[in-house]
């Protein structure tokens, strides 16, 4: 199989220890991560041959964080060094009532810094089938997404799929550019469109009809309908378009499922009660790589790899850290039915 390539930003995830605040944090453990990086682990976690692409500093932190992904197989040969530091974010894991929280520390990092003309894409994509990016990168810095822009454009010349998670963060965008200003030319790009409602709106100014987002536990697939229709009229290249379902019952608790629209059919996956979240930061990179596993193992069964990659990001929430470390067993085991999370011996 040929492999599948992913762009964007690993960063220093540090975070206090068990459910403290950071007010209380008098230590804090180190974990490499970030979007598409995620993604890249948990592909390869499940036999796929996969290359991370990212721009990192020369110094001992960047040579840890290419030390994390070689150690969980990811290539990393066509990363590039350079810039003045590692991104860093700050995590607080929430519990029950209390939500988790974020806070970014990456101005001036390697991918900041990054500008169109670094990386050599036509090298990059030479034996490549898939390249997968997401909103994180554009919203990073403007040379960001000129080097994003200019990966999407050589992979449609050279025949390869492109996948993004949209994945709106509104503490990003601080570099003078709108969402609405970027977005567009990349996804334009893009074969699979992975967002939900507040991606469509923030990103695109579409307004889906009859979407409640507020909290609760019951989320209802055919109320995306319109959100997905509206993007892949949108965006007429669009092959699929995808969004994850996620009810919000406590920071401890949630439901979790998703749904996908070919243009023809909406696809809805099995509903997961998630009652004791261990760390559901990486869930939907989780989903975005166990979609990409499922259409690229089960090309004509949507219902198939959509049910693999809720089951997968599922599964993602019991483990700590960001990216997903479970096997195609594993999942295939949670999709047959089997939740009973017994010792296997």
């Amino acid at each position: 199989m040929k492999k599948i390539v992913t762009f964007g930003e690993i960063m220093l995830r540090l975070t206090p220890p068990g459910f403290r605040r950071f007010s209380q944090a008098g230590s804090f453990e180190v974990i490499y991560g970030g979007g598409e990086s995620n993604v890249a682990v948990s592909l390869a976690n499940y036999g796929l041959p996969v290359e991370f692409v990212s721009r990192l500093p020369e110094n001992d932190i960047g040579e840890c964080a290419l030390m994390a992904l070689r150690g969980r197989n990811v290539g990393t040969q066509h990363i590039v060094r350079g810039g003045e530091r590692l991104g860093i974010y700050f995590l607080e894991i929430g519990a029950v009532s209390r939500g988790s929280k974020v806070v970014y520390d990456r101005a001036h990092s390697g991918m900041a810094s990054i500008e169109a003309g670094m990386i050599d894409w036509e090298a990059v994509f030479e034996d490549a089938s898939w390249f997968h990016w997401t909103g994180i990168t554009p919203a990073i810095s403007q040379g960001a997404a000129d080097a994003c822009l200019e990966a999407i454009q050589t992979a449609n010349r050279m025949g390869v799929t492109v996948s993004t998670d949209l994945n709106y963060r509104k503490n990003l965008w601080k570099y003078g550019k709108a969402p609405g200003e970027i977005m567009p030319a990349l996804v334009e790009g893009c074969d699979i469109i992975l967002g939900n409602e507040e991606d469509a709106e923030k990103h695109f100014g579409l307004h889906p009809e009859n979407v409640d987002v507020t909290q609760g536990g019951s989320v209802e697939g055919e109320a995306y309908l319109s959100v997905l229709k509206q993007l892949m009229e949108r965006f007429p290249r669009a092959k699929k378009v995808i969004t994850t379902l996620r009810g919000s019952i406590s920071a401890s608790h949630n439901t979790w499922s998703g749904v996908l629209y070919d243009g023809k059919t909406l696809f809805e996956a099995p509903t997961y009660q998630i009652t004791h979240i261990v760390d559901r930061v990486g869930g939907g990179d989780s989903f975005m790589a166990g979609l990409i596993y499922g259409l690229l193992t089960y090309p004509e069964d949507d219902q198939k790899a959509l049910n693999f990659a809720v089951a997968a990001s599922c599964l993602k929430h019991t483990i700590y850290g960001d990216a997903n470390l479970v096997t195609v067993k594993e999942v295939e085991t949670l999709m047959g039915g089997d939740a009973s999370g017994r010792v296997s011996r």
